[in-house]
């Protein structure tokens, strides 16, 4: 078994933080290009493939998920390699709550049911697959979240932005940490089921803890604002992100979270980044420069 990685999406959050856990591990990691490399081609002698590959802005998803992912699926096959991917939420139904691997698959956006297909394309291809499925993602670069993008638009005027009741919690995962798991779980790929599905851990907050966290960070106190949804309705015809973040708003009026216990029986001395660095890392660099007692026990 070589020691070589094709990291698909190597700008992105997923792939620019796996391929830089991967390296630092000693692995062979290969970059993928997509401008210039066959993928089957860039997968040549590899024993594991991160698809890091996404539609940036939700463009076009009907189409260019199912072309990645057939493209993804004859590396592996080629190959021989294992693929990993990052899952989403978007799979279950509307209702919240708490989501494990057992939880049905019954998706009721369109969104949803690509990510469906996506998946159930992979177990009916025979290509050994493992699903790290994640909340929403916490990059430490800031790169495109809903942190730098929404919650933290207003942040200099002194508000934070609410995208549902602000008592609401939700699951995230940062990043680095989801790279590092599935560091882990590849040294121990050979105990897993050919098609596997792992729920990631990583922190569940609300708009109001974020708050205080930043409040006792900037030692100041920040207003709470509602995320104006009526004009994405108004700029939806002409904006697809609006458009598509509109299907989506219901994952901000339920509270969710991600059962993670068949994450630690696999890998039971996994560590997390503590919650407080987690928080620190999203701050604006003006603002995280402040030194804060932790507010957050994990």
């Amino acid at each position: 078994m070589t020691n070589k990685v094709l990291v698909l999406g190597a700008s992105g959050k997923i792939g620019r933080h796996s391929a830089d856990v991967f390296e630092q591990a000693g692995w062979n990691v290969h970059r993928y290009n997509r401008k210039t490399e066959n993928m089957s081609e860039a997968a040549n002698g590899a024993s594991l493939i991160i698809n890091g590959l996404n539609p940036p802005a939700y463009k076009n998803w009907e189409t260019e998920i199912p072309r990645i992912t057939e493209q993804v699926i004859a590396a592996a096959q080629s190959s021989g390699a294992t693929v990993i991917i990052p899952g989403n939420v978007y799979v279950y139904a509307r209702s919240g709550g708490v989501w494990s691997e057992d939880t049905p698959h019954a998706p009721e956006t369109r969104k949803g049911k690509i990510r469906t297909e996506m998946e159930a394309a992979y177990k009916q291809s025979g290509v050994a697959t493992l699903i790290l499925r994640a909340g929403d993602f916490i990059d430490p670069n800031q790169q495109g979240t809903l942190f730098d993008m929404l919650y933290y638009n207003d942040l200099h005027k002194g508000k934070i932005t609410a995208l549902g009741a602000p008592h609401i919690q939700r699951q995230y995962t940062y990043v680095p940490d989801w790279a590092r798991a599935a560091l882990a779980l590849t040294r121990i790929r050979n105990t897993l089921e050919p098609f596997e599905e792992v729920a990631m851990p990583g922190p569940v907050l609300s708009i109001n803890e974020i708050r205080q966290f930043i409040e006792v960070s900037a030692g100041s106190t920040l207003k709470t604002i509602q995320f104006p949804w009526w004009f994405l309705h108004l700029a939806a015809p002409f904006w697809t992100l609006g458009r598509e973040m509109l299907e989506m708003r219901y994952l901000f009026d339920r509270p969710h979270y991600l059962d993670t216990s068949k994450f630690y029986r696999l890998l039971p001395d996994f560590q997390l980044t503590p919650e407080r660095a987690v928080l620190q890392a999203t701050l604006p660099r003006q603002t995280a420069q402040a030194q804060p007692e932790p507010a957050f026990a994990n």
